[in-house]
């Protein structure tokens, strides 16, 4: 069993993403992403030793996007260590070792790089003496540790990225940073219902570990549960095809941000007073002479307009498909089913991301509900991935079902012998 306390600072460690992907938001929302030129260091200094005084503008948002990213890195740290259980207390003890020994060196041998030698000592004595305090519980199974690596080296790698955008100063690397942003999102929610008591009970064998089928097996589910789950389960596809959907508007939406196409169509539900707005380079012309947004650096383009009239309908495509989801899972399993009450919060998101992005043009892309915006993106997203892998194990589920049937148990042999199949017959 996966312990209580993990499964928390799991749900912690999403929590805390969500937060980093609203900062982020905020960050491109008000349009510093370049308010500190440097990384990984902040104007020369050590990010965790820039003086507060100087956290002032665009710096402040910049600035504490890198800490909060730091933060949200620690936390997966922890996390994918946590799902090792007790064979992990090795790798903190000597990595910690290695971590102070080498803050030392730093400060001994390159004193003007004191703070980063200060940072790697202070790290590897506090992970030293956290190994002889870690918790001693089993490994989590080998699927889920290999998730938590994924996760490990997914907040490596975007931290990366985002720092090259900085130096590199490419707004495609931004669009890349966004979407990756929003997939490790899903992963730690995924990790969070995956340790969860809930996944536990209703997973059968998807840990990974091999059981024997036994009456404690049949126990856990009454006889008209998998003909409910199986019902769901035929549902999987169409809910793994509208999550990939919101994938796609997601990284549509990054798209836009950062090439300055938010309010390439300033009004809504028409575009420039039509349902499909004039693209060719005079009408063009006159949209850039009349436009209200003015922070963009560049004019409009065709593409941009027609990218973000592609947005659009891609959000009524999305907003039908997730109707269609909630409305068969409730009327083909019931709304006892796994996922027709999650279905209807689904739907209810969608319906307040389409409202959001109205607003978004209707303020004139104000920073905090766009920034409302793509933070209800992200929990649109990761629901879609939960309800889709929810739909995916109750399948699996009846299958299991299905094969536990087939067997009964045997004094004799001590094990299992298959069950013929007799016209009539009920267990």
């Amino acid at each position: 069993m996966i312990p209580r306390a993990l499964h928390r600072f799991a749900v912690l460690t999403a929590v805390a993403t969500l937060g980093l992907v609203g900062v982020g938001g905020l960050v491109t929302s008000h349009g510093v992403g370049m308010a500190v030129p440097d990384w990984p260091n902040t104007y020369g200094y050590n990010m965790f030793f820039f003086p507060v005084s100087r956290w002032v503008g665009g710096i402040f948002y910049e600035h504490s996007h890198r800490l909060f990213a730091s933060g949200v890195g620690l936390f997966t740290t922890i996390l994918a260590l946590w799902l090792y259980g007790k064979s992990a207390q090795p790798l903190l003890r000597w990595g910690g070792l290695f971590l102070a020994l080498l803050g030392l060196l730093t400060v001994l041998i390159v004193p003007r790089h004191w703070a980063d030698g200060v940072v790697s000592g202070v790290t590897g004595i506090i992970a030293f003496s956290a190994s002889w305090f870690w918790p001693r519980c089993e490994p989590s199974p080998k699927w889920l540790r290999r998730l938590g690596v994924l996760a490990f080296f997914g907040v490596v790698f975007q931290g990366v990225l985002g720092g090259l955008r900085v130096v590199l100063f490419k707004d495609q690397l931004g669009i890349f940073h966004a979407t990756l942003a929003q997939l490790f999102f899903v992963l730690i929610c995924l990790l969070a219902v995956f340790t969860s008591p809930f996944w536990q009970r209703r997973n059968w064998k998807a840990t990974g570990q091999k059981r024997e089928a036994g009456e404690a097996d049949m126990a856990t589910v009454s006889p008209g549960e998998p003909q409910l789950h199986g019902v769901v389960g035929r549902l999987a596809p169409l809910f793994l095809i509208t999550t990939f959907l919101i994938l796609c508007q997601l990284i549509l939406g990054a798209t836009m941000r950062h090439q300055h196409a938010g309010l390439a169509i300033p009004d809504f539900p028409l575009a420039y007073g039509k349902l499909w707005p004039a693209v060719d380079p005079g009408s063009v012309q006159i949209y850039n002479q009349h436009r209200i947004e003015v922070t963009a650096a560049n004019p409009i383009t065709a593409f941009q307009i027609e990218l973000q009239m592609v947005h659009r309908i891609l959000a009524g495509l999305i907003l039908v498909a997730v109707a269609s989801c909630a409305f068969a899972a409730r009327n083909r399993s019931g709304k006892k089913a796994s996922l027709s009450k999650p279905a209807l919060i689904w739907l209810a998101f969608v319906l307040i991301q389409g409202l959001l992005g109205a607003a978004t043009i209707w303020s004139n892309k104000a920073a905090d509900i766009a920034t409302l915006h793509v933070l209800t993106g992200a929990i649109t997203l990761a629901l879609g991935a939960i309800l889709t892998s929810v739909a995916y194990r109750d399948r699996k589920s009846v299958l299991n079902y299905k094969q536990l049937l087939a067997f009964t148990p045997s004094g004799a042999l001590g094990g299992f012998e298959p069950r013929p199949s007799t016209a009539g017959q009920t267990r």
